[in-house]
């Protein structure tokens, strides 16, 4: 079978971004979307996107920031392909660099120091939860078989120049440990939000974004829904973010 017939096409922003993705194994989900929405870059900031996926955080990132440039980090070879496929189809040869490989070899991979802004959507389950096949695309993209939060965060330090922030929507019930592998490489959280899927429900994702060799000062924001009940349709809010 083709590649191009393994894949299914979403569109968004009312048709003005495409994004292909596998029909089966890893798919992005709303974290992604909320991730992408979170960072406020400036104008013409260079963007490392750590685990891409089928590069959706990075197309949505270049659609709503167009003067910035971004590199697109994915260490599986299918999913860095279907980014390239994306680059292609949305046009941002010029604008939207992909680069295979693992993040934990990062400094083999890009210049030290060299980016403004980070992105990082890190695989979520530690390696003995749940049941799955440890060699199989959407395991490796959820569960930390190939690193997680600690080692982004790694890497994120390494990208970023000083004073640069990085990104990460993560579990909401794992927030402590990610604030604290950020502290440890030198990441000092500034802005917190949780997210939950409505109102009444407990929070379910958190986003927080820290800035290398900052002050201590972290900002919790208000919460965030992405229902506007049970099992019911999209906030505004939310709607806002696939409509663009």
């Amino acid at each position: 079978m083709n590649i191009v017939d393994e894949l299914s096409e979403e569109v968004l922003f009312r048709g003005k971004l495409r994004c292909l993705q596998p029909r089966q194994g890893y798919r992005f989900s709303v974290d992604a979307v909320l991730l992408a929405h979170f960072i406020a870059p400036e104008p013409e900031a260079r963007i490392l996107d750590l685990g891409a996926g089928c590069g959706i955080v990075s197309l949505i990132l270049s659609h709503r920031h167009p003067a910035a440039s971004l590199v697109a980090l994915e260490v599986q070879p299918r999913l860095a392909g279907i980014i390239r496929q994306n680059v292609a189809v949305n046009h941002l040869e010029s604008r939207l660099t992909v680069v295979e490989g693992d993040c934990r070899k990062i400094a083999s991979l890009i210049p030290p120091r060299s980016f403004d802004r980070v992105a990082a959507n890190p695989p979520y389950y530690p390696t003995g939860s749940g049941r799955y096949h440890p060699e199989t695309e959407r395991a490796k993209a959820r569960h930390e078989i190939l690193g997680g939060g600690a080692e982004m965060a790694q890497a994120a330090t390494f990208a970023l120049k000083s004073g640069g922030r990085a990104a990460f929507v993560y579990p909401a019930a794992r927030v402590e440990p990610l604030l604290g592998v950020l502290r440890e490489n030198g990441l000092e959280p500034k802005r917190l939000q949780m997210v939950h899927s409505c109102p009444g429900a407990s929070a379910e994702l958190v986003l927080v974004e820290a800035v290398k060799d900052g002050a201590e000062g972290l900002a919790v924001l208000p919460p965030f829904f992405i229902c506007q009940e049970k099992g019911g349709v999209y906030t505004a809010e939310m709607a806002a973010m696939f409509a663009g």
